[in-house]
């Protein structure tokens, strides 16, 4: 099947572009969302410049639309983006990365459903620890670039997703509740390589802007 993928440039989109490639589908295209809003319900912002680099990097098209990232609104943006893949690419389905934001999916369904094509979710409900321990396994060199939560801090941009990191995050689990995926917003992330690049995506130095438990990384121009 001929599918988009919602990407992010982020783990969770990255490796659900990954899993349904092994599963024998066709990827036709990337399709991402920049956000003027930072503090986006629906789409993931920092460093989503890096997805076209990215998309290079994986041999795919790219479809990228603006939005200003109004609640709600932005889902008529998103629906505009897919429409213009299933002309441009005939795609016949959807590929996201939500694990267990209700949020996100019940809208990329409905989305899906007025446009007839299907909504895959390859990590829908997956137990958020093993599914860490699979990106580690597959080779996924990920880097976090977003922190929002309590205890994490400065020092956590830039970190790679190692077994260490996974250890740390769920003690920080047991001991806080944070979703150690962060799909709760804790966490933000940047895959640099995986089995569907050609080659590392190099960045070069991550400066970080923030406060306390919130910091964004960023790419200075």
């Amino acid at each position: 099947m001929k599918l988009g993928v919602l990407f992010s440039g982020g783990k969770d989109s990255t490796y659900s572009a990954f899993l349904e490639k092994k599963a024998g589908h066709e990827l036709a295209c990337l399709i991402t969302i920049f956000s003027k809003n930072k503090e986006s319900y629906m789409f993931h912002t920092p460093l989503i410049e890096l997805t076209e680099k990215q998309a290079d990097l994986m041999d795919l098209p790219i479809l990228i639309k603006e939005t200003k990232g109004e609640k709600e609104k932005e889902l008529g943006d998103l629906e505009e983006a897919i429409k213009e893949a299933i002309k441009k690419f005939h795609i016949k389905g959807i590929v996201t990365g939500a694990v267990a934001s209700n949020y996100q999916a019940e809208r990329i369904q409905k989305i899906c459903d007025k446009l007839g094509i299907k909504c895959i979710n390859p990590l829908w409900e997956k137990n958020q620890i093993d599914l860490l321990r699979e990106l580690v396994k597959n080779n996924f060199e990920i880097l976090i670039i977003g922190v929002a939560a309590f205890p994490l801090d400065k020092s956590w941009i830039g970190r790679k997703i190692d077994l260490n990191y996974i250890n740390e995050m769920n003690k920080l689990q047991e001991k806080y509740g944070i979703n150690p995926n962060g799909e709760g917003g804790e966490t933000e992330s940047l895959v640099i390589n995986c089995p569907l690049f050609k080659k590392k995506l190099e960045i070069g130095k991550l400066n970080s802007d923030g406060e306390n438990n919130r910091w964004m990384a960023f790419l200075k121009k």
